[in-house]
């Protein structure tokens, strides 16, 4: 574990009366220790994608799962399940701009996969990304990257086996983007599976890692080593 599996998966969203496929007929496995990038134009339906992987979307047809776990039946019954398995960052920051950076990161930990949150164990995660003194800081104090940074934190505080990145470097500049990029790496050396939308072209023809290219939904190209945008 984990392997995950998409299957003929498929899902629609209304629009204007109209029902449009955001993905059509997804079929893929994703090995233990992957570093999956997935590429695409603005609504090619990587986040989508992504979102079907981890359970935050139900599939309307086809299924999903990680080794034999059912994803959509955990996510309607049991959703807090999910967090044992995935760590997840969206397009968009989760973090509440009132609370601290370490109020933030503590709520995201599930005390019984873990044991007890504590600041100790939050602080020791934040020095892993360089951020020892944004604990008691708010996301508006800190730069868009740290800020991202501080969000992956949160995403790997239950040690997940996977993680779930959708545009996580989206916005920074090259320095901060290469800065992640290695952090991830790391993370991925010590057995994390990651799959990472971007548009990061330069870094992911750098890392050549495998590459998933969607193109109106669909799966075009599925490349080892790949390069940004690579049809198969």
């Amino acid at each position: 574990m984990p392997q995950i599996r998409l299957n003929g998966v498929t899902r629609y969203y209304r629009k204007d009366r109209r029902k449009i496929a955001a993905v059509k007929d997804l079929t893929l496995t994703i090995e233990q220790g992957d570093f999956l990038f997935v590429t695409g134009s603005s609504g090619a339906g990587k986040s989508t994608m992504l979102k079907l992987m981890c359970g935050r979307l139900y599939p309307s047809s086809g299924t999903v799962f990680l080794d034999r776990l059912n994803i959509p039946r955990i996510a309607r019954w049991r959703p807090g399940v999910l967090r044992r398995y995935f760590g997840y960052v969206s397009q968009v920051s989760a973090f509440e701009r009132k609370k601290t950076i370490g109020q933030n990161v503590l709520e995201a930990t599930v005390p019984h996969l873990t044991g007890p949150p504590t600041k100790e164990r939050v602080l020791q995660g934040l020095k892993t990304v360089g951020l020892a003194d944004a604990m008691d800081r708010y996301p508006a104090q800190l730069s868009l990257a740290d800020c991202r940074k501080a969000e992956l934190v949160a995403a790997i505080i239950n040690r997940p086996p996977v993680l779930i990145l959708d545009e996580l470097t989206a916005d920074l500049d090259e320095d901060s983007i290469w800065d992640i990029m290695q952090l991830l790496n790391e993370i991925n050396r010590l057995g994390s599976t990651i799959v990472m939308a971007t548009h990061a072209k330069k870094f992911v023809n750098i890392l050549r890692k495998r590459v998933i290219t969607l193109v109106d939904g669909r799966i075009w190209g599925d490349v080892l080593q790949g390069r940004y945008g690579d049809i198969s």
